[in-house]
């Protein structure tokens, strides 16, 4: 089979060192931005099931280890879950010593603000690679471009004259640069912007979450959010267990 003089093939086999770096370049920045956003988008789907069991199964349980085993584990909810008991159980502990320094509203706020900004770290570890490349890549292969561009000026004065042959290798070789560029930072700036969204989603609803534990630790209720009356029978399970 004829290997095609334009392709892909062609220009790997005929570019010099800096073309196939480029080329190189290019895959490692593909590879690496695809990983992230497979990885990212599992991960926010993960999230999403912990999310609406944090909604509605945790607080169907009576008993708040119940409702943390609900919520499954390596998720910021099951975190920040984790982090308001940890906080209730020390501060009860040291109740002595914290008493006069901080009120139990204060400690349990404190605690919960730190693991979800933690989980917020988290949720953004990565993006800064997407962020890279969807704004490096097309300038790399537009240098691609302007070296293949030079090479067929390059082509152009050595044989002294512009006929197509001479130059239609190396203009399809800065076109399929360009073209690489493109390829690589499109797929880049599309999964940031969509992992972005799906982030801002989880933090909102970390935060209500987070709220609603605030309610239980501090008054022995969830937060007054549910007008029907099935919410409110939820919420009421874990009243009890939230002020022992």
């Amino acid at each position: 089979m004829e290997v095609s003089p334009y392709g892909l093939e062609s220009l790997w086999a005929q570019g010099d060192f800096v073309t196939k770096g480029v080329a190189v370049l290019l895959l490692a920045m593909s590879i690496a931005s695809w990983y992230v956003i497979v990885t990212k988008a599992l991960q926010l789907l993960r999230f999403r099931r912990a999310s609406d069991a944090a909604g509605h199964a945790f607080w169907d349980t009576t008993s708040l280890p119940e409702g943390v085993a609900t919520l499954g584990s390596d998720n910021p909810f099951a975190e920040v879950a984790k982090a308001g008991v940890t906080s209730m159980s020390h501060h009860t502990a040291h109740k002595g010593h914290l008493h006069d320094q901080l009120s139990v509203s204060d400690w349990v706020t404190l605690s919960l603000r730190q693991a979800i900004d933690e989980a917020s770290g988290k949720l953004q570890a990565g993006m800064a690679v997407l962020a890279s490349v969807g704004s490096t890549a097309p300038f790399v292969g537009l240098f691609g471009t302007v070296w293949g561009i030079y090479h067929a000026l390059v082509s152009i004065g050595t044989s002294g004259q512009a006929s197509i042959d001479k130059v239609a290798g190396p203009v399809g070789e800065a076109l399929i640069m360009t073209a690489l560029g493109l390829a690589v930072a499109i797929p880049a700036t599309f999964g940031y912007n969509a992992l972005v969204r799906g982030n801002k989603t989880t933090i909102a609803k970390l935060n209500k979450f987070g709220f609603d534990l605030h309610a239980l630790f501090v008054t022995g209720a969830r937060s007054a959010t549910e007008d029907a009356e099935t919410g409110a029978t939820k919420s009421a399970k874990l009243t009890a267990v939230g002020r022992a």
